[in-house]
């Protein structure tokens, strides 16, 4: 029995038609186009030429700029705060600096990669992917989220360091306790990244006091050679926190600037928070 039509109908079957696209790569749309055949993208340029030109077809134009690379597999928890932490769950702003790096991969690819408080590892994982580093290091703190992360790096194909295979084209993956009350210069000069990066770890003064000292142990770990890059990514929840934030980093002589905001919108994150990343000088 076919479904009534009214717009609600309609506006239901847009958000998952948009949603499934957006989810996975296609070799066909999943709807009858014409004569009833499924298409393929490369069955019949002239209809792609008049899905991008009609201006009825805002929907498939959406979808037809979608990229279709690699998807991201992720086991994590339903509830915000879980066995005394918010780290088994993917944050905002971690889609949000996964998107940044997704548009930006020569900030990553050939290059060592840590990544403060890593959480459920989606920002991670998709760097693996897309941007082809040398080697990834997730690092947490919680026992539990660390437990989680080894297993999305598993669910999602690739080796951690202990269990390296021969598949070159896949980066050393590690993942590490890594507390940065706790981390001295020596610990982490084991490390040795030429990229840092954080998404939504500014969620309390504390943190922000911790982040800010492991940063600048992490640039005293490499007293000789070139400090990393670090790009941090945050949600604009509460002003007075983000000013803490860059008042902290002055006093630890740590300049920044602010990343201009990307244009890729490949999540479903709220449209209505205001996003920030800062690009820091160690």
């Amino acid at each position: 029995m076919a479904p009534e039509e009214n717009p609600g109908t309609e506006l239901l079957l847009q958000s998952f038609e948009r949603r499934f696209l957006a989810a996975r790569a296609l070799r066909s749309f999943p709807w009858q186009v014409g004569g009833g055949a499924c298409w393929s993208p490369g069955a019949d340029g002239s209809l792609e030429a008049k899905l991008r030109d009609s201006s009825d077809s805002e929907l498939l134009q959406d979808i037809l700029q979608k990229p279709s690379g690699d998807s991201v597999t992720l086991s994590e928890s339903t509830a915000i705060i879980s066995h005394g932490t918010t780290g088994l769950v993917t944050w905002d702003a971690a889609l949000y600096l996964a998107e940044w790096a997704i548009e930006n991969p020569a900030a990553f690819t050939h290059r060592t990669v840590l990544e403060l408080g890593s959480g459920a590892g989606l920002t991670g994982l998709a760097i693996c992917k897309m941007c082809r580093p040398r080697a990834y290091i997730f690092s947490d703190c919680h026992s539990r989220v660390l437990e989680q992360l080894r297993g999305n790096v598993l669910l999602n194909g690739l080796s951690l360091e202990a269990e390296i295979t021969a598949n070159l084209d896949s980066p050393r993956v590690t993942v590490a306790q890594l507390d940065w009350d706790v981390a001295t210069v020596h610990q982490l000069s084991a490390f040795q990244p030429d990229v840092v990066i954080a998404a939504d770890v500014l969620y309390c003064p504390e943190a922000i006091v911790s982040l800010v000292g492991v940063l600048r142990r992490l640039a005293a770990c490499r007293e000789h050679q070139r400090a990393p890059e670090v790009y941090v990514a945050f949600t604009v929840r509460n002003p007075e926190t983000c000013q803490l934030f860059t008042t902290e980093l002055g006093r630890a002589g740590i300049r920044w600037e602010v990343e201009p905001r990307h244009d890729q919108k490949l999540f479903p994150y709220e449209e209505h928070l205001e996003m920030a990343m800062l690009n820091l000088t160690l």
